[in-house]
């Protein structure tokens, strides 16, 4: 059984339309129900599908003279939505000519097109950028917001733990994902006003969900497999992200230049060779490509500029997962279990269950 084809951004990313078609053709020889609507440049494309077959009876091309730059502001892309591969590709996710879209553009113009062609979800003020990181654990964190909010309030961080839950029930196949608010310590009396407003509101509301609120986190922990979801503002999961990313490079750096340093080295690294590829494995963020938009009406992936082509796989099986699971549905039930209306209210101003404000 085929699943909804998917919108590849055929001119996203680093490299474009090779590493794109790339990536498309080896999601389909890893899953032959994924069919594709490839978004772009529509000679290049034809080019690039000469090189692999499989991949070309499964997929539809679709014209898009312009592209959007990596540092265009959003603003600038919103005007040309019509006409880039980008803005194409989300329109055909509004028009059901598409189940989900990925691209590896600009994040702010991909935030912000989608966020205008799909809207939000019933119950959700924003939508969240929302990641896996690898940990020492049996699974991957979900971790969000990564840069979409700079700026949230405890009723957005409440959502954003929904979502998030809901996330991580889908790609760890968990019941009740341990979910924590990163904080500056994980006393209830550290942080902000807002931290502690939207712990007692996860609190109050995580019996009603499948999910276990277990308060605050560090960013120190984040990687130990202790806690399934950790949620934050755009800001500070942006910080986070970056610096988990430049400390795993830092590490593989460290590794290969101590290794080269000296013949009694190279001989360790031929006999721990077995560990390091493992241990490249797990850092190489192309093995937890596919960032997703949480919250809105329609799956929408961000793969990684940078991306290879198992990246752009990896980022497309996860779209492909999201579509198959009804994400979409998932958070709408969770949000409806603890009721939309409330958690959408200002702190301070939430309607009871006997429908009177706090």
């Amino acid at each position: 059984m085929s699943l909804p084809r998917i919108a590849v951004d055929a001119m996203g990313g680093d490299e474009g339309v090779r590493v794109m078609v790339e990536g498309a053709a080896l999601a389909r020889r890893r899953h032959d129900r994924f069919n594709f609507l490839l978004v772009g440049d529509e000679t290049r494309i034809r080019a690039a599908l000469e090189n692999h077959p499989n991949l070309k009876g499964a997929s539809e091309i679709l014209h898009a003279p312009d592209v959007v730059a990596g540092d265009e502001k959003p603003t600038q892309a919103l005007r040309r939505a019509r006409t880039t591969s980008m803005g194409m590709a989300i329109d055909a996710v509004k028009r059901g000519e598409a189940g989900a879209a990925v691209s590896a553009g600009n994040t702010g113009a991909l935030m912000a097109m989608s966020k205008l062609a799909l809207r939000t979800m019933p119950g959700i003020d924003r939508p969240a950028l929302a990641a896996l990181l690898p940990t020492l654990g049996d699974t991957d964190l979900v971790m969000l917001d990564l840069g979409a909010n700079t700026e949230c309030d405890a009723r957005n961080l409440v959502q954003f733990a929904i979502m998030g839950a809901a996330y991580a029930r889908i790609v760890n196949g968990l019941e009740r994902p341990r979910v924590r608010l990163l904080n500056i310590g994980t006393e209830e009396t550290k942080g902000t006003g807002v931290l502690r407003d939207a712990a007692d509101e996860l609190r109050a509301a995580s019996s009603e969900l499948a999910m276990s609120f277990d308060g605050f986190t560090e960013a120190d922990k984040l990687a130990r497999g202790d806690v399934d979801v950790v949620v934050t503002d755009g800001f500070s999961g942006n910080i986070a992200l970056k610096a988990v990313e430049g400390a795993a490079r830092f590490v593989a750096d460290l590794l290969k230049r101590s290794f080269a340093s000296s013949l009694r080295s190279k001989i360790g690294f031929l006999i721990s060779r077995p560990a390091t590829d493992l241990l490249r494995h797990h850092l190489d963020p192309n093995n937890h490509n596919g960032a997703v938009f949480l919250g809105l009406n329609g799956v929408i992936v961000k793969s990684h500029g940078g991306a290879s082509a198992l990246g752009v796989a990896n980022a497309v099986a996860v779209a492909a997962r999201l579509l198959e699971e009804d994400l979409t549905d998932r958070i709408a039930a969770d949000l409806h279990s603890v009721g939309a209306d409330a958690i959408s209210q200002p702190v301070g101003r939430r309607a009871n269950r006997n429908g009177e404000l706090a």
